[in-house]
């Protein structure tokens, strides 16, 4: 197995930033997607990555990705908004779902917005990140319209994606706590990962095309397609159901519901999200009072052998973010290849690419 290339994350981000203004993004769409990608790699989440370009790119070319959207407004009524991702960049309509769910929970208290039809919104921690760093708590559910690659609990193929849960918590002077899953067992990308890489899933996670364990990634990747298994049996099962149906259905977007037809590669999502200002809710005092006392006495317990310490949900991207800030931002020549193919489809050389990212 080849070594990893390092790439400095401001070169890597712009790099990818090329790459998506060269497929017609204006400047502040392709810095945002780039950014929020580079993001998700320094956070250790590389499902979420630049290695999502080749596919962003591929569905550009087929006409699945529309560059330069913005959400549009379908419903409004202060604390309801219901909006229309318009199949844009995920990294942009998130981004700007968040800003108009934040400033109508700082209006009102409280805001639910309901999105569909975004291309892929990326890693959920972002958008938690955002409202948690302005004081909100929030909770967001979301779907997957695309390949079914999650298997039913009891099921023997994909039937739903790996919809995501996440929950954003702030703390006064203190790192927040956010946490952002798969219901499936690994997301979709780490799959990919894997398969990339050349390297087998841990036993249990996933089961090839005749429904059977396996722990080659090849399954879930390449055809003939098997599935990725819920985590908790029939409890990520549930959840990932309600995900399905709070952020595809109740939104007013797609649910997954009919079989992959073997060639597109777009992927998009519908988001519930729920945001809370904890002012005004006249319990912000007390909220980070008990914050503290809870989160003091979960980690002044005994440390279990293999550990070195307990971490809250959060810190581990916290960890990963320093290191590879520090280190630079490992990228299998697998991916990269994938990476620098995206760019040839836009018109952006091999050679332009690796300059710009320092190669």
């Amino acid at each position: 197995m080849a070594d990893d290339i390092i790439i400095s994350a401001p070169k890597l981000t712009a790099a990818v930033e090329a790459i998506v203004a060269k497929g017609g993004s204006n400047p502040r769409e392709a810095k945002l997607v780039a950014e929020n990608l580079v993001e998700a790699n320094l956070k250790g989440h590389d499902s979420h990555g630049v290695g999502m370009i080749p596919r962003y790119i591929q569905s550009l070319v087929e006409g699945g990705l529309s560059v330069n959207q913005a959400p549009k407004i379908v419903l409004d009524t202060g604390p309801l908004v219901r909006l229309d991702g318009q199949a844009g960049y995920g990294q942009v309509i998130g981004h700007d779902t968040m800003n108009i769910a934040i400033e109508r929970a700082k209006k009102h208290g409280l805001c639910a917005v309901g999105l569909h039809h975004a291309h892929h919104i990326g890693r959920i921690g972002a958008w938690a990140e955002m409202a948690v760093a302005a004081g909100l708590v929030s909770m967001h559910f979301v779907n997957v319209v695309s390949r079914p690659i999650v298997a039913a609990w009891g099921g023997g193929d994909g039937r739903f994606g790996t919809n995501p849960i996440c929950i954003g918590v702030p703390r006064k002077g203190k790192d927040p706590i956010v946490l952002d899953f798969a219901t499936s067992r690994i997301a979709q990308g780490k799959t990919r990962v894997a398969h990339n890489k050349g390297v087998t899933l841990p036993p249990g996670t996933i089961i090839d095309n005749e429904g059977r364990p396996t722990v080659d990634p090849r399954f879930t990747v390449v055809p003939p397609f098997g599935a990725i298994l819920t985590f908790g049996e029939h409890k990520g099962y549930g959840l990932a159901m309600i995900a399905e149906l709070l952020g595809g259905a109740l939104t007013g977007g797609a649910t997954m519901r009919k079989a992959y037809d073997g060639q597109t590669q777009g992927v998009y999502n519908g988001m519930l999200t729920i945001v809370l200002d904890p002012e005004k809710l006249g319990t912000s005092e007390h909220f980070q009072h008990e914050i503290d006392a809870f989160t003091g006495w979960v980690q002044s317990g005994p440390v279990a052998q293999g550990f070195d310490k307990v971490r809250l949900a959060g810190d581990p991207e916290r960890e990963w973010k320093a290191k590879r800030l520090k280190e630079g931002v490992p990228v299998d020549p697998t991916t990269w290849g994938d990476i620098i193919a995206a760019g040839g489809k836009v018109g952006l050389s091999k050679a332009e690419i690796e300059k710009i990212a320092g190669l």
